[in-house]
């Protein structure tokens, strides 16, 4: 890891045709890197083989000898390595995608005792009820949510080039990878100290 950096994955959490979340992920790339506490990992999930149909065993319990199909070793192995995460969700129908869902179901131990930071984006809630039901689901996966997050409300006309046209956007945006990195180096340091009472 460069310059012990933190290993940050950005989730791309939609797979909807047309969708808007590889613009956001990408930008929020941008963001991570010009950090400079970050070595970024962008995975896509329309990239990976999610089925949704799981094996009777728990994650949870299974561990490394959990039978995920082999498409999914891209996302298993980042999920695995990571310091941190910054999931990129859309709002359908005030929730958040069934590939996410999926993608989060498929996991348990890579989760644990690691921060989430959110950045979403939608129509008038900016995406906001979906990072409400996500928090929910980590928090059952002992990861820890950070608070400042990001959300872009009607998407459709807040972004230009790539960019969200609100300046204060990378302000934001410094404050939750700030946060992230912080959370990231204590619980780092953590689980190389002990294991997580799981």
């Amino acid at each position: 890891m460069e310059n012990d950096k933190h290993r940050l994955v950005v989730i791309v959490g939609s797979v909807r045709e047309g969708r808007f979340g590889p613009v956001v992920s990408s930008w929020v790339a941008e963001q991570a890197t010009a950090h400079g506490g970050f070595e970024v990992d962008v995975v896509d999930l329309a990239d990976i083989d999610i089925p949704l149909a799981l094996p009777a065993a728990s994650p949870k319990y299974a561990g490394d000898d959990y039978p995920r199909p082999a498409g999914m070793a891209r996302l298993t192995s980042a999920l695995e390595s990571a310091d941190a995460f910054v999931v990129v969700t859309p709002e359908y129908n005030h929730s958040y995608p069934a590939s996410l869902k999926a993608a989060i179901d498929w996991h348990f131990t890579q989760w644990t005792a690691k921060p989430v930071a959110f950045v979403s984006y939608g129509g008038a809630a900016g995406g906001r009820h979906a990072v409400l039901h996500l928090e929910n689901v980590l928090t059952e996966l002992h990861a820890v949510t950070v608070r400042d997050g990001l959300a872009f409300p009607n998407y459709f006309t807040a972004w230009e080039d790539g960019h969200p046209l609100d300046p204060q956007a990378a302000g934001y945006a410094k404050t939750l990878l700030d946060q992230l990195a912080w959370w990231a180096a204590a619980l780092r340091t953590a689980r190389a100290t002990a294991p997580y009472p799981a």
